[in-house]
């Protein structure tokens, strides 16, 4: 049996620090193998400081050409943000292995001391995401967003030189593996009642050729709990045909027995919902299917201008 596998992933500094930690984890796990890195760049790499609406069309951009190598076996798995992999997986590939979640949660960023509702009126925020943007336009209408691209530093760099900016808005999970030395930092988490995350924020997918042996000797590092979470999500995602760049959100917990689904969806215009639902013997991926519908109900019958159910 071989003793070498190839990790296949990005360049930029999220990407490099959670694969070397997804490695280590092989590395304990098979402690006898040669585990090495290929760094590929992908498509959406080469546009990474343009804006969402600047991208170019279809999915994925982030995880295509580490698909390639997949496929060409110039790597034996590529390790993925599993909010960039698109829901539907090529030919021949599946998401084998979804390790436990980091934190799923936004984090408002702030120069001083405030939270969402203390901000001054007409502050500037900056993100980059529609689902962050008009989640934030319901809870305050009267905040100045700001569009910003780039990696976390970059970002935290934007913040401290633009004077003007009261904050900016970053995933936990890529603060907390990326810089969780960063403790002068003012933050504060966004929670679920105040803004939904993208579907699988937080979460790896490692993505695996169909039916390779290294998938059973690699299982342990798989979480149930997370991949019933991120199933229903994601399926949440599929059901309304969207991606990345649509203001789509959902979040999945367990409550007891219990598999809860929230989701969120606007047209990023004036049309908004959210709803919940959940299920306690169905599977993850008709919790994502039922959810979902009840968001196409509503989408098709044009109810309202803004229709918030909690």
């Amino acid at each position: 049996m071989q003793k070498k596998l190839v990790i296949g992933t990005r360049g930029s500094p999220l990407a490099l620090t959670q694969t070397k930690l997804f490695q280590a984890r092989i590395q304990s796990l098979l402690p006898d193998w040669e585990i090495d890195l290929k760094i590929i760049r992908t498509t959406g790499d080469s546009w990474a400081l343009q804006s969402q609406k600047e991208l170019p069309a279809g999915k994925g951009i982030f995880t295509k050409e580490l698909e390639v190598a997949l496929l060409q076996g110039e790597i034996d798995l590529a390790v993925h943000s599993l909010k960039d992999l698109p829901v539907e997986d090529p030919q021949g590939l599946a998401v084998a292995l979804i390790p436990k979640r980091e934190s799923p949660l936004d984090l408002l960023i702030t120069k001083e001391n405030y939270n969402l509702q203390t901000l001054p009126l007409k502050a500037a925020i900056a993100t980059g995401s529609p689902r962050r943007i008009t989640q934030l336009h319901l809870l305050r209408p009267d905040l100045q967003i700001v569009d910003i691209r780039g990696n976390i530093d970059t970002r935290l760099r934007k913040l401290r030189e633009n004077q003007d900016w009261s904050g900016i808005i970053l995933a936990e999970a890529g603060l907390n593996r990326l810089r969780p030395d960063l403790q002068e930092l003012i933050a504060t988490p966004l929670l679920p009642s105040q803004m939904l995350p993208a579907p699988g924020q937080g979460a790896l997918g490692i993505q695996m050729r169909l039916n390779d042996p290294l998938t059973a000797l690699l299982l342990p590092l798989d979480c149930p709990i997370t991949r019933a979470h991120v199933s229903a999500e994601r399926s949440f995602l599929l059901a309304l045909g969207g991606g990345c760049a649509q203001p789509i959100a959902a979040l999945a917990t367990t409550e007891g027995d219990r598999l809860h689904l929230e989701g969120y969806w606007s047209d990023g215009k004036k049309n908004q919902r959210r709803e919940k639902a959940f299920i306690e013997s169905q599977t993850p991926q008709e919790l994502g299917k039922r959810l979902a519908q009840k968001i196409l109900e509503y989408r098709e019958a044009k109810l309202g201008e803004i229709c918030i159910f909690p």
